[in-house]
């Protein structure tokens, strides 16, 4: 790039905890950073969820450079050791933060379209000399066009939940039967969400932190509700990992969601349905059926809960030359490492710019949104990918190539391994951390959910 385009700002899609800890980053760097958010306020996403409990604690969850930003406020840094929700996450740190940030962070925002300025992605001349050119619809309807030297693209996968249909598409009838159908982890301390779901029947449908979750919440209230049930749904059978690391995971509260998930199931507070990848959605007297691909109709719900996890926008990006794994849509030297056909202990170990890369020089997606499809990413880890982009761009590459985080290991040997096969996937596990949990004896699941 040129002199004159190294003066312009880095810009940073979202102001949640990858995004912010980005433009953190780039400020301890001398680069100026402009964060765009779409929503209202600071950690928008993180507060549609604030009712959920993280299963990482306070330390793995505040960015080093960004605590040395709030600490000359008079902030006071959260107890290290406790568990915040959602909620706590927002109010208590990423708001402060983004008040520290100022005028560096703007509200209202959306970010419409990126590309490089006077070049489609079609044009090879003078490319990488060309500034970013970012359009930005701002939330009084109007227009703009601003200009950057990178963009750190931090926005997420909240938006984008997964529909029900096992093949990836929305089930037949699941459009239709929106009104009965959540993609989100129901706060069950709201009166109206807590009447939708009491002495109800309701099918949860997911396999991960989500999924453990929401059943955990709704075996609460079956203990206070009789008729409140869960039926919980799952593409796969059940093996030893389906529940997590349990008690071998180094993330405590995470593997006493899977243990939440299994007494939910072991207490008769929900009813488990095994190698189910649902077709269609029918009304049927005021209620809903899942059809299977296999024919199989399970008995009528009230609601369905779909936590089949996330998955990236990358229609704004549509200009860039990015090389995306065709899988997972995650950059194609990451996908390998956080693949949960794949995955087993250790294999995600910390990783930055090199691994983050683009054909397209200079644009990054980072946090949950670098991890496509994958459902194993940390606060942390998205730390570290950007605390090495913002050296790489700051010309420090040693800096960026250096590995400055070690990762708990998930307790889980072999992922989703063979898809059909998990008395397969056990055999060829390895053992070891990978044993079925022993105890299933938890604390209140409020205080041990996760999202």
């Amino acid at each position: 790039m040129s002199a004159s385009t190294d003066t312009l700002p880095v810009i940073v899609i979202g102001a949640g905890p990858s995004g912010l800890a980005a433009a953190s980053r780039l400020v301890e760097r001398d680069i100026e950073p402009l964060v765009l958010e779409a929503g209202p306020a600071a950690g928008a996403a993180v507060r549609e969820w604030g009712h959920v409990r993280l299963f990482s604690t306070w330390s793995e969850l505040v960015d080093p450079a960004a605590e040395k930003l709030l600490a000359p406020t008079g902030w006071t840094a959260p107890d290290r050791a406790t568990y915040p929700s959602g909620a706590d996450w927002a109010e208590r740190y990423l708001q402060p933060l983004a008040d520290v940030l100022g005028a560096k962070v703007r509200y209202g925002a959306r970010v419409t379209g990126v590309s490089r300025l006077g070049r489609d992605r079609i044009v090879d001349a003078d490319r990488q000399a060309q500034p970013f050119t970012v359009s930005v619809l701002n939330a009084d309807g109007t227009e703009e066009r601003l200009t950057a030297r990178a963009v750190i693209d931090a926005s997420g996968t909240w938006s984008t939940p997964s529909p029900i249909g096992g093949d990836g598409l929305p089930a037949l009838g699941e459009k239709a039967a929106a009104d009965r159908i959540s993609y989100r982890i129901p706060d069950l301390k709201d009166p109206a969400v807590r009447a939708r779901y009491a002495g109800k029947r309701t099918a949860v449908i997911g396999s991960g932190a989500s999924a453990f979750t929401a059943l955990a919440y709704l075996a609460g209230l079956s203990e206070e509700d009789s008729g409140t049930h869960s039926v919980w749904i799952l593409r796969r059978g059940i093996s030893g990992s389906t529940f997590g690391g349990g008690s071998a995971d180094q993330l405590p509260a995470r593997g006493a969601l899977g243990l939440a998930a299994k007494a939910a199931v072991d207490n008769g507070h929900a009813d488990a349905v095994t190698g189910f990848r649902t077709s269609a959605v029918e009304k049927t007297g005021g209620r809903l059926v899942l059809v299977g691909e296999d024919g199989r109709r399970l008995d009528p719900v009230d609601e369905v809960i779909v936590l089949t996890g996330l998955r990236p926008d990358l229609t704004f990006l549509d200009e860039l030359r990015l090389g995306l794994d065709e899988r997972l849509q995650a950059p194609v030297d990451l996908a390998p490492l956080i693949d949960p056909n794949q995955h087993s202990c250790g294999t995600v170990y910390p990783h930055g710019v090199k691994e983050l890369s683009h054909p397209e020089k200079d644009v990054y997606l980072v946090g949950m949104k670098s991890y496509g499809r994958a459902p194993t990413f940390l606060a942390m880890t998205g730390y570290e990918q950007v605390r090495s982009i913002a050296a790489h761009l700051a010309g420090d590459h040693e800096a960026a190539e250096r590995v400055e985080l070690t990762l708990p290991e998930t307790g889980v040997c072999g992922g989703a391994g063979l898809f059909d096969q998990p008395a397969a996937a056990e055999e060829t596990s390895g053992g070891g951390c990978c044993a079925a949990p022993a105890t299933l004896t938890i604390g209140a699941p409020a205080s041990s959910g996760g999202c």
